[in-house]
């Protein structure tokens, strides 16, 4: 038997107005998440996955279809649907900072109808486990960045909710804060609490280490769904060439070599990544170099096997990152 369908979405739109034009932010996603599962929404920014965490929190409403989560339907069981959630977002302010850690947390707990004997044992267990003890009773705008993070995921948890939908928890933070959230997330949250998740991310890495599925999610709709190593068997006939260069190169530049393989360019730091996917990409490389000379000098040339990114450009065409071009 398949375990319990803790979360499925069911035929979702949600659609805004921009500039007079109508816009499918989130265009008739299924969806089917099971209990205990790490699930990833994988996709570029502007892919519709915050929208949809948004609908399933509750917190926007959609113009058709619907979602439960936990049992519960999002449209006529809201409160229901918050309870069983704790939502967690990267790059946002979620806490009251001219209160303490202490006054936060009892905040949010009587908000969710905790008691106050449970309020002082979750708060007590979770500042520890956030090693924020010595904190607790600082204002938190005098606290660190990272232990306004490590707080905001305390409040995520006061309720101990059995469902987390964590959006782009990473976003912005420095790389070994980073570390620390995927490592919370896979061995805490999802390891020894148990815990049902939902996590959207554009960091290929991140969904690839931490998720047991991954949906490749590409302006509004659901591309492909499957396990990380299932996702990059689609292309296991197939070798990737990444080519290195000093310069700057334009996504036009290569609009020949994209009706015959898959490309995808990244700028970054005066440096261009060029990465190409074919059965016999070699054949192919030749063509990349004559385009790029006079306009960047070539570093260095590697093979390698496909990863997520390679997968969800392949599969849908777009990037999962922007390019990155210096003005």
């Amino acid at each position: 038997m398949l375990p319990e369908q803790t979360i499925k979405i069911t035929s979702l739109v949600k659609m805004f107005k921009k500039r007079g034009d109508e816009v499918r932010a989130v265009n008739g996603v299924d969806l089917v998440i099971h209990e205990g599962e790490l699930f990833g929404l994988l996709g570029p920014n502007g892919a519709g996955k915050t929208t949809l965490i948004k609908c399933i929190s509750t917190l926007l409403i959609p113009d058709q279809g619907t979602a439960t989560v936990g049992g519960f339907d999002i449209l006529k069981q809201p409160l229901d649907v918050r309870r069983q959630i704790g939502v967690l977002t990267g790059g946002e302010r979620s806490l009251y900072w001219k209160l303490t850690p202490v006054e936060n947390l009892n905040y949010f707990a009587a908000l969710y109808g905790v008691s106050r004997q449970k309020t002082r044992e979750r708060i007590a267990y979770l500042l520890d486990l956030m090693d924020l003890t010595d904190k607790r009773n600082e204002r938190v705008e005098k606290l660190s960045s990272g232990m306004k993070q490590k707080l905001s995921i305390a409040r995520t948890l006061v309720h101990d909710p059995p469902i987390l939908l964590i959006d782009e928890p990473t976003l912005g933070l420095d790389p070994t804060f980073s570390r620390f959230i995927r490592t919370f997330i896979k061995g805490e949250l999802h390891g020894r609490s148990k815990k049902t998740i939902l996590l959207t991310t554009h960091y290929m890495d991140e969904a690839d280490m931490l998720c047991d599925r991954i949906a490749f999610m590409n302006r509004g709709t659901i591309e492909a769904v499957d396990s990380p190593r299932a996702l990059k068997r689609r292309m296991s006939s197939e070798q990737v060439v990444e080519v290195k260069c000093l310069g700057t190169l334009e996504q036009e530049l290569f609009a020949s070599v994209r009706e015959v393989a898959t490309l995808s360019l990244e700028n970054k730091d005066g440096l261009a990544y060029i990465r190409m996917s074919s059965e016999s990409p070699e054949q192919l490389l030749s063509t990349i170099i004559d385009l790029v000379q006079n306009r960047a000098k070539v570093l260095s040339v590697n093979v390698t096997s496909p990863t997520l990114e390679d997968v969800f450009v392949y599969l849908t065409g777009a990037q999962l990152k922007e390019d990155q071009t210096e003005e």
